[in-house]
């Protein structure tokens, strides 16, 4: 995946959620040293508030929704509850409103959690806001690995793809 190729190929995928999974051992890890010391009032309600506000809304609204589609203000709230940046923000103005303390582990936690165990990140508008599989990508994957996805064979892992 580059800057111009904005896909990633089943190994690259893996690679990514190996990366978030680091991320999450790490978090979990200081979560576990410093246990005593974590007012887990604080984590519970810093882990829950990403869902409660960024997908608990969208899911509700996709299942009732009759055709599955979602208006946008659905995922964009997913998208700023979800993103690195948001949990920077807030994490960085806990600590200086309220001091900084290892309940902010809440924020890694979930994140990495939604992204190394589900494969979950930001949404794009064109896709279901539950996953699913987009036919564009069905069309991608099976080109892909057909080899005629694009004007090279494609290679994954120093070697050719075949389907």
């Amino acid at each position: 995946m580059d800057a111009k190729n904005r896909f990633e190929t089943r190994t690259t995928f893996a690679l990514s959620r190996i990366e978030w999974l680091v991320f999450l051992v790490v978090s979990l890890v200081l979560a576990f040293q410093y246990r005593s010391e974590i007012r887990w009032g604080v984590f519970l309600a810093l882990f829950a508030v990403i869902d409660v506000i960024g997908y608990i809304p969208g899911a509700i609204a996709f299942r009732r929704s009759p055709d599955k589609r979602v208006a946008r203000g659905y995922y964009v709230a997913y998208n700023v509850m979800h993103s690195l940046v948001t949990a920077a923000v807030l994490a960085g103005a806990w600590a200086l409103l309220v001091g900084p303390e290892w309940a902010l582990l809440a924020l890694p936690v979930h994140l990495m959690g939604d992204r190394a165990l589900f494969g979950n990140s930001l949404k794009p508008f064109g896709v279901s806001f539950e996953p699913e599989m987009h036919p564009a990508c069905q069309d991608f994957e099976r080109n892909y690995r057909a080899g005629t996805g694009g004007s090279r064979p494609p290679v994954e892992d120093g070697h050719a793809v075949r389907a």
